[in-house]
């Protein structure tokens, strides 16, 4: 019998980076030229859509790279840092004992991870970490993961929180759990029909007993 796999995003999925990216984003507000953000922001911005957020950017477009690989670089400084959310630790220590297999997909760099699962105690639990520079071309990740290790794509679960995660695993034909812990809000990610949509790390358990 082939043991089914969890690919789980790593931001907003597995660490909580919220605050931090907050923090990140504020301190390059005035060198790209954005009002720093405020709480009520992030409300607003949790109910778009991951492509909506790039198009309502007060951003020009040609900046928007810019910035975001200044972003993925402070952050890869914090990464090691960084807590997992509550209930995590659980989550996966039942998912393991119950067979499956874990893996991480990130566009943060692999060492980084490979610190914060170490940090955290949670290194045990994963089978690998796959590194791509990637935001809206996850689904090509998870492609070449799926050529290169063989694997059935009946058996795979990818876990993310923000619709992009969706869109990828809907467009890599594999199922998708959508978290609701993270960037997004329940509300747009049910919009785009997650095969489960989740409240809390628990329910990662009962979704497969």
């Amino acid at each position: 019998m082939v043991k089914k796999l969890f690919i789980f995003d790593f931001d907003g999925t597995l660490a909580d980076s919220r605050m931090t990216l907050v923090k990140i984003a504020n301190e390059l507000a005035e060198e790209f030229g954005y009002d720093p953000v405020t709480e009520d922001e992030i409300i607003r911005l949790s109910n778009l859509s991951s492509r909506d957020v790039f198009l309502q950017s007060p951003i020009p477009p040609y900046k928007i790279p810019f910035l975001l690989r200044r972003v993925k670089k402070e952050l890869n400084q914090h990464v090691a840092n960084l807590k997992p959310f509550g209930g995590i630790n659980e989550a996966l220590s039942n998912l393991k004992h119950q067979g499956f297999n874990l893996g991480i997909v990130t566009s943060n760099m692999e060492n980084n991870v490979l610190e914060f699962l170490k940090n955290n105690k949670l290194e045990h639990y994963f089978d690998f970490v796959y590194s791509a520079n990637t935001i809206f071309g996850k689904n090509r990740t998870i492609n070449k993961l799926i050529k290169k290790h063989k694997l059935l794509i009946d058996e795979i679960v990818y876990v993310g929180d923000e619709t992009r995660d969706i869109e990828a695993a809907k467009k890599s034909k594999i199922k998708v759990i959508a978290v609701t812990w993270g960037f997004n809000s329940a509300h747009v990610l049910n919009q785009y029909k997650p095969d489960f949509l989740i409240h809390q790390p628990q329910q990662l358990i009962e979704i497969f007993k």
